[in-house]
């Protein structure tokens, strides 16, 4: 099977991961410990974990690949300028994330969130990404299902809803840096770096606005482990090892049923019972992205 099957196979674990993660994140939300000690355990937790599997084996991975070379100058400074980028754009997201989930519900952020399915086209337009209009209508109708999944009634937006809406924006950064850089770095080690660089920024802040009491964090250490680890640790990992072969419309797609896995398990979790329509729109989306995945058929004369 191709490199593009398991990429996507891949994205779609990335979602599941995600989307169970909301119920974490609003347990979190709920301890006593502040968004940025949240985030800055998270992000610790994720950064120890990747740095315990990089160390054994990579290095040794990675002489073996150089015949026993070290790698050049040139792909470590593109390592440490992706991991720093894409550490930037993750602590920004997380912040505005997990401030907004703390006065919203699991399944509401979840599809907020998930509006990087349309942003990212959006901004990729401007940096030269071409975009076909079956891939604009998988967006489209992806949207439709999202609202139908989120959104009880009306359209009612509320001050933790706009700041999930800044996430959203900050994720499709996030999600554009990585198709960037993934292709020639170290998935794994960039991701590394990025954890170690939203949780030194994330305690800044907690240092500056919240009483850090460790405690606390010991408290919470469940929501905090769960997220860290398979969030942040493995799920991030996968996104960034996967989009080496994705388009980054396609994984946002793919990515965005997390808002479907963040609705089924707030309703298993945290009794947020699902309607018919929101299964309706579980099925829409579901749809969207499974039309997204049939390949089209290319016009003759033309090699790509």
């Amino acid at each position: 099977m191709s490199k593009k099957f398991y990429g996507n196979l891949l994205l779609f674990l990335t979602a599941f991961i995600w989307g169970t993660s909301f119920v974490a994140q609003v347990l979190g939300g709920q301890s006593s410990i502040g968004p940025f000690t949240f985030n800055f355990s998270r992000n610790m937790v994720a950064g120890f974990f990747l740095l315990i599997i990089v160390i054994p084996f990579l290095s040794n991975r990675d002489k073996k690949a150089n015949n026993g070379v070290a790698p050049a100058k040139g792909d470590q400074k593109t390592l440490l300028l992706g991991g720093i980028s894409c550490g930037l754009a993750l602590f920004f997201a997380m912040t505005f994330q997990q401030i907004g989930i703390m006065e919203s519900t699991a399944g509401k952020a979840g599809f907020i969130t998930a509006l990087y399915i349309v942003i990212v086209p959006l901004l990729g337009v401007f940096i030269g990404k071409r975009v076909t209009l079956k891939m604009w209508a998988c967006v489209v109708i992806a949207a439709i299902g999202m609202y139908l999944l989120s959104f009880k009634s009306g359209f009612d937006i509320g001050k933790g809803d706009i700041l999930l809406l800044i996430c959203a924006v900050l994720f499709s950064v996030h999600i554009l840096v990585i198709d960037h850089f993934s292709p020639k770095v170290d998935g794994v080690k960039m991701s590394c770096i990025q954890f170690f660089v939203a949780g030194f920024f994330s305690l800044v802040l907690a240092l500056v606005r919240e009483n850090v009491v460790f405690a606390n964090i010991l408290e919470s250490a469940i929501p905090i482990l769960y997220v860290g680890i398979l969030s942040s640790g493995i799920g991030y990992t996968l996104q960034i090892v996967a989009q080496k072969d994705t388009d980054p419309t396609v994984a946002s797609l793919i990515l965005s049923l997390e808002s479907v896995f963040a609705a089924i398990s707030g309703a298993i979790y945290l009794h947020e019972r699902m309607t018919p329509r929101e299964l309706l729109g579980c099925a829409i989306m579901m749809a969207a992205i499974v039309y997204a995945q049939v390949p089209e058929k290319r016009k003759l004369g033309k090699l790509n």
